[in-house]
């Protein structure tokens, strides 16, 4: 697989990326959010990298694609993961030094169409989970992507206004309080 896009690539794992995937697997979202997918030493990046290249051909696994910039440094991945029942969900990692830049939009974007019609698929999962703050963006992805039906996206701006709502009277609440005690002096 071999996807370009105006600012990424989107290809296949080689062992000699297995270092910048040991590196990127280091964040701390990464780390909290799945940690199955941390590798401590380049070691086990490079079984992890190794595996992942055996299902191309064997197709008993996760596809997993490194998402590159133009010229070549891996910022994350994006994959297609089966399920028991024959579904298969969508998911993506960008590292943190390369977040808020778009990148996971436009890899899931073009990896989409792609990778449904490999597996012969026409319909696909995306799952985050609630307190994943890294996955703020999720919402927006899944709404351009097409994903979320119309009550999902009015479902996901109520509460985005909930909860806007709520951190206003609560800041008013304790302002109030404050003021209270407040005295100043003056001359």
């Amino acid at each position: 697989m071999k996807i370009k896009t105006e600012r990424l690539i989107i290809t296949e794992f080689t062992m000699d990326m297995a270092e910048a995937v040991h590196l990127n697997s280091l964040d701390a979202d990464n780390r909290r959010f799945v940690p199955d997918e941390v590798f401590e030493t380049v070691e086990q990046a490079e079984k992890t990298v190794e595996f992942l290249m055996s299902v191309y051909e064997n197709g008993n696994g996760p596809l997993v694609y490194p998402v590159t910039l133009k010229e070549g440094t891996y910022i994350g991945y994006v994959q297609a993961v089966p399920f028991d029942d024959g579904t298969w969900e969508v998911g993506y990692h960008i590292g943190e030094n390369y977040t808020k830049q778009g990148y996971a939009t436009e890899a899931v974007t073009a990896f989409l169409p792609v990778i449904m019609k490999q597996i012969g698929i026409t319909e696909i999962t995306g799952i985050c989970l609630a307190d994943n703050l890294a996955s703020l963006c999720y919402n927006p992805v899944m709404i351009y992507l097409g994903m979320y039906s119309p009550v999902q996206i009015l479902w996901s701006f109520a509460l985005q206004i909930f909860w806007l709502l709520f951190f206003y009277f609560l800041q008013k609440v304790i302002w109030n309080a404050c003021v209270k005690r407040l005295s100043s002096q003056g001359g």
